[in-house]
């Protein structure tokens, strides 16, 4: 128990470092490049077995996965900042995932879930934001960590020094899950179906942030993750001149303007919440001319994965309608979605025993509601469903501005006692069995 509490100890200021370097080099999703290859390399130094890029994700499963050419300019920035190349290619065209194990042999399988993407975000330039002036702002444009994922990354580090540091006095086996594209829902999916969660007997995901806002407080499990489906949809009709030709054209953004409207007016579930949005439309080409093109973006939303598929099932409907209403034709791209869930009690309660040893938590909450979506739930349905157990903590921190805003920065104290619980929860798994 000392030696990894002085090894956390003895961390603190690498992890400002991690966070801060992260932070300034932020990777929006399947784009985590240098992310994903500086954890790969630490993780390779403490003797973990890796499993990285393509052998981490099914190709088929991933999705909103950015065009090649924006996948070969970002590799090129990589490399350019210093990704090394060995990593990089085995990551190449967005294979930005990896898994690394540690076998200290008989015993439950543990595996702890850490993001790595940033957001589509513009970073404040204002002088009173703090990563602004002590000179950790992103360097790359349009992404920014306004979410606290880059804490998450500095948090999986220690976390992965503090356990290999007492590897000879551990029983089981723990595995490292570092998650890219989680903005959006889109990798775990890809994760799950090339095996980063088989036989995982205990899932642990933590959020710096979010409904824990205040340094010192702690929210053990989290419950009613809202299931999710993103859908891009575009429609193709004929142009003609809007004066002279009406007739002749087939109008898309009639098509799509008739889709949006009525997709809100999806009848409600007596089931349980449901949510949709249409988020953006784009259509038309000039004034004088039928529109021959549209394009929306729609997410739905259901208190459970059932709900979602209800949702989801009426909203293909509704296109469709409104696509032989027109007399266009449609495609419907699913670019993102994850499943409902919630943590379970017996290891919510492991977690708060943990957090209970831990002076720097002075408010400790067992459990919320989540109400939102997040990519780890599709990793804890994935175990549940094969008999293994879950729980997602969120780390309080005091936060300059809300999630997904360009001043978002949260209080680095909570650095290393969220990694401290990670451990102490992940041990108590361990020795549970």
């Amino acid at each position: 128990m000392e030696q990894w509490q002085k090894s956390l100890a003895a961390g603190e200021k690498q992890l400002v470092e991690d966070r801060r370097d992260v932070h300034r080099y932020a990777e929006t999703g399947w784009t985590e490049y240098r992310t994903a290859a500086k954890v790969a390399e630490r993780l390779e130094q403490l003797g973990y077995v890796l499993t990285v890029g393509k052998d981490a994700l099914r190709d088929e499963d991933r999705m909103g996965v950015p065009k090649a050419e924006v996948l070969a300019e970002q590799e090129a920035r990589a490399l350019q900042q210093g990704t090394p190349e060995k990593w990089l290619d085995r990551m190449r065209g967005g294979f930005t995932a990896l898994w690394a194990d540690m076998d200290c042999g008989e015993g439950p399988l543990v595996a702890l879930r850490f993001d790595l993407d940033a957001n589509d975000c513009v970073e404040s330039t204002e002088e009173a934001h703090r990563p602004q002036a002590a000179g950790f702002a992103s360097v790359q444009a349009g992404a920014m960590h306004a979410c606290g994922h880059d804490g998450h990354v500095a948090v999986g580090l220690a976390v992965a020094v503090a356990l290999a540091a007492q590897r000879s006095q551990l029983r089981g086996k723990i595995r490292l899950i570092f998650q890219p594209a989680e903005e959006g829902v889109r990798g775990a999916k890809a994760m799950v179906s090339a095996g980063a969660v088989k036989n995982v007997d205990y899932l642990l995901g933590a959020h710096i942030g979010f409904k824990a806002t205040r340094t010192g407080q702690v929210i053990c499990g989290t419950d009613n993750f809202l299931a999710t489906t993103k859908m891009d949809v575009t429609y193709s009709g004929v142009s003609s001149h809007a004066g002279a030709f009406p007739e002749q054209g087939k109008n898309a953004l009639l098509a799509a303007c008739s889709a949006a409207l009525n997709l809100h007016a999806i009848s409600r579930h007596g089931g349980g919440a449901t949510r949709i949005t249409v988020g953006t439309l784009h259509a038309g080409q000039g004034r004088n001319v039928i529109p021959p093109n549209a394009f929306f973006q729609l997410e739905t939303r259901g208190a459970t994965s059932e709900l979602d598929e209800y949702m989801q099932g009426e909203a293909r409907r509704i296109i469709e309608a409104a696509a032989a209403m027109w007399d266009v034709t449609y495609q419907i791209d699913v670019v993102g979605g994850t499943k409902g869930g919630e943590s379970d009690t017996e290891v919510i309660a492991k977690v708060e025993s943990a957090a209970r040893s831990i002076p720097f938590f002075t408010e400790i909450e067992t459990r919320v509601d989540f109400g939102a979506s997040e990519d780890f739930a599709y990793l804890l349905s994935a175990v549940q469903e094969q008999g293994g157990k879950g729980c997602y903590t969120m780390f309080g921190a005091k936060l300059a501005a809300g999630h997904h805003n360009g001043r978002f920065d949260f209080d680095e104290a909570v650095l290393a006692p969220a990694a401290e619980l990670l451990v102490r929860s992940a041990l108590q798994l361990l020795e549970s069995e």
